[in-house]
């Protein structure tokens, strides 16, 4: 018996920019194809901190992930208020019952249970196509976090794809 696909994966890559121009080209891909894809791509706009923002894949929305703390600052500089605004990305992706939900990460605050985490497990539970970035130093969070379910995929489009062809095409727990 053929195990099922998950519909939970994670792109483990060192290379995070990488990753989130390929999530973000594999993501415009599906909308083009006619896919109902909704979630946050992250995207540089300068090349510093404070130039990194999420993107609404639904309707285009930016909303900055840091905030300037000053040169001296030795706190996280997540802006939290804006990630807050920002998850109503994925709890859209839930009212339209998506083809796709994308997270821009799975990383620090989600592992201790905050960020976009409680969205990420309600989108799971739905059985919604699933789809973050993971670095190596999150790997076992987010596998405790997936109850180990969750396919770890490298950052390849072809990878991105198959992952993607197969999930869809498995039976819902909500069809």
């Amino acid at each position: 018996m053929t195990p099922p696909i998950a519909a939970i994966a994670a792109i483990v890559s060192a290379d995070r920019r990488a990753a989130d121009v390929l999530v973000g080209e594999f993501s415009a891909a599906l909308i083009l194809a006619g896919h109902n894809v909704h979630g946050l791509i992250q995207q540089r706009t300068a090349d510093d901190k404070t130039g990194t923002v999420l993107l609404d894949l639904h309707d285009g929305t930016r909303y900055p992930l840091f905030q300037n703390l000053g040169s001296g600052s030795a706190s996280c500089s997540v802006d939290t208020g804006s990630l807050a605004m920002a998850s109503h990305a994925l709890r859209r992706a839930l009212e339209a019952h998506a083809d796709l939900a994308i997270a821009n990460r799975f990383g620090p605050l989600e592992a201790e249970g905050e960020g976009l985490a409680a969205e990420m497990l309600a989108v799971m539970a739905e059985d919604i196509p699933f789809l973050t970035i993971v670095a190596a130093e999150y790997l076992p969070a987010w596998r405790h976090f997936t109850g180990g379910v969750g396919a770890e995929l490298p950052a390849q489009r072809a990878a991105l794809e198959t992952w993607f062809a197969a999930a869809a095409a498995t039976p819902k727990v909500r069809d």
